[in-house]
């Protein structure tokens, strides 16, 4: 029973560690404290879910209070990616049931893909199943992977104006494919605003990374 109760608090110790180490953005320590977890016997999903995705939750309040911009948000998704690399061998399948499913890209005509690459971490680290279509995503591609995949949600990203047509012609492709209805769609990008994505026929716009993920945990905990 002692045995039992100290291995308890041993294990809560180290998920500790590792919450921390996201937030403080230990990028050098988190993978030997995910290799000291597994060896301590603690699966390696409930790592990811106990610590490592806590800190992120953490890492993404800092941001929405200022504390934290879009440098420590970058590098707290970097940090949750060493861990990752520790644990994956370790992950059953089945063990880590992810809470939805999203097609992620960057419109065609647009190759910036940091702000697609924060958010996919980020919604990766909140438990969704990602697929990531990576920049210049035709309105054909969009439409193919929503109904190859088929996805809760559809993240599409723009940060030109002048790709942001993009995102409507995309909406439509999906309407004309019979989709449209399947799938929750969200926009992100500088020129997106919530008006937009109303005028468009898209269900939200996501000011930032942090943003988005709250938007579409709020649509699968429904």
């Amino acid at each position: 029973m002692v045995r039992e109760m100290a291995e308890k608090s041993c294990g809560k110790d180290i998920l500790e560690k590792i919450k921390e180490a996201v937030v403080n953005l230990d990028i050098d320590n988190i993978p030997k404290l995910c290799k000291e977890a597994v060896e301590a016997g603690i699966p390696a999903y409930k790592v990811v879910t106990d610590g490592m995705a806590k800190g992120m939750d953490i890492v993404g309040q800092k941001y929405e209070a200022n504390e934290y911009f879009l440098a420590e948000l970058i590098m707290a998704g970097e940090t949750m990616k060493e861990g990752m690399k520790v644990l994956e061998p370790y992950l059953k399948t089945g063990e880590m049931k992810p809470i939805g499913k999203i097609v992620v890209g960057t419109v065609r005509g647009d190759l910036h893909d940091i702000g697609k690459n924060i958010a996919a971490t980020l919604l990766k680290s909140a438990g969704f199943d990602i697929v990531d279509l990576g920049v210049d995503v035709s309105p054909e591609q969009f439409v193919d992977a929503v109904r190859q995949n088929n996805p809760d949600i559809l993240a599409m990203s723009a940060l030109l104006t002048t790709t942001m047509v993009e995102m409507e012609n995309t909406i439509k492709a999906l309407k004309e494919a019979g989709l449209r209805e399947k799938v929750k769609i969200i926009l992100g990008g500088a020129p997106i605003t919530p008006e937009y994505a109303k005028k468009i026929g898209a269900d939200a716009a996501a000011k930032d990374a942090v943003d988005g993920v709250n938007i579409c945990k709020s649509w699968v905990s429904r």
